[in-house]
């Protein structure tokens, strides 16, 4: 009898540590998280490196993260936000950007000398996108939206002190409302995603680039260009979007431990620390150009006036635009430009 009991109570503890077995296996999940960054860059390793790490830890390990940098899963650039949305990855950084007019209303945070700094306007475009925008990502679960830091001028052989300097110059953009105020200040705008500037500089397609300074050094731009115009504090030339996104079907089947891990790891506070996170890169990549003795020029306030002037004209355009696809592009930019400032200290 008493061995029977034994044998029973064996079974039991068998039974229920099988099934605890079964929850931790069903609750467990592998994602794909795909972006064109290189391994090396600060961005993989401060921003996208910690926050899968930080997901694996808190989730107790039931999440667990395949890495690809550099788009090693194949494709391009263009094609990131698209794998997610379809299932072909899980988790996607990318820039909305990369798609022109496909997220018309975000791109208010990439008119000229909108962003005071990267943490502040990650916030302010997080908020927009939630308030007054909240389906231009609805194709996916928006996990993140945040800034860079101030975006300038890295030029081969000219310095870059007024428009004038620019004339002729051929300078790659980001995004389309990048491309448009190098327009509106004399240059030559050549559009192109990051990891194409090494190879079209070094070949003279373009004689300069404008980016922050925290990816300057992972794209070679310290050693091709000789020359670096910032603007500045608090006056940032531009600066470009990024979206975090997951795709929802993926995000809709987590087990509710993992979604409330994944929802931990979103939002406006890790908006905050991306965009801060960037930035605060930024003084390795200026060290980077003048270790090498390269020329970094402050332009004065009164210096950046003559590009804010000619500038205004792409604010306008991106009203207009807006209001003809029936949004209030007056009433977007004001909103983006009290959030900036709302979230400013």
């Amino acid at each position: 009898m008493f061995q029977r009991r034994r044998v029973l109570q064996a079974g039991a503890a068998a039974a229920t540590l099988g099934t605890g077995l079964a929850a931790i296996a069903q609750q467990a999940v592998s994602l794909k998280f795909h972006t064109f960054m290189s391994p090396m860059s600060n961005v993989w390793l401060s921003m996208h490196k910690p926050w899968m790490d930080k997901v694996e830890r808190e989730s107790a390990g039931r999440i667990k993260f395949e890495p690809f940098p550099a788009m090693q899963l194949g494709g391009t650039p263009v094609q990131l936000y698209d794998q997610a949305r379809d299932g072909v990855v899980d988790v996607v950084w990318t820039l909305p950007g990369n798609t022109p007019g496909r997220f018309p209303r975000v791109e208010v945070f990439e008119l000229p000398f909108m962003m005071t700094n990267a943490e502040a306007t990650s916030k302010a475009y997080w908020e927009y996108v939630q308030t007054v925008a909240p389906d231009e990502f609805k194709e996916t679960q928006v996990l993140a939206l945040q800034v860079h830091g101030p975006g300038m001028f890295h030029t081969k052989d000219k310095l870059v002190k007024t428009p004038a300097d620019l004339r002729g110059m051929k300078v790659r953009g980001p995004t389309r409302q990048v491309t448009k105020l190098l327009t509106s200040v004399g240059a030559i705008p050549v559009a192109m995603p990051l990891p194409q500037i090494t190879d079209a500089m070094s070949k003279g397609v373009i004689d300069g680039a404008v980016i922050p300074w925290e990816v300057v050094p992972s794209v070679k731009v310290n050693e091709l260009a000789k020359f670096h115009t910032e603007f500045p504090a608090n006056t940032s030339l531009y600066t470009t979007t990024f979206v975090m996104a997951m795709n929802k079907a993926k995000y809709d089947g987590l087990s509710p431990d993992n979604k409330r891990v994944i929802d931990a790891n979103s939002g406006m506070a890790t908006s905050a620390w991306l965009g801060k996170t960037q930035q605060g890169n930024d003084p390795l990549g200026r060290k980077s150009a003048t270790d090498r003795n390269n020329t970094v020029y402050t332009l004065t306030a009164a210096e950046s006036q003559e590009f804010i002037r000619l500038s205004a004209s792409v604010d306008d355009e991106w009203v207009a635009d807006m209001n003809k696809r029936n949004f209030n592009g007056k009433q977007l930019l004001d909103t983006a430009r009290a959030l900036i400032k709302k979230h400013t200290t």
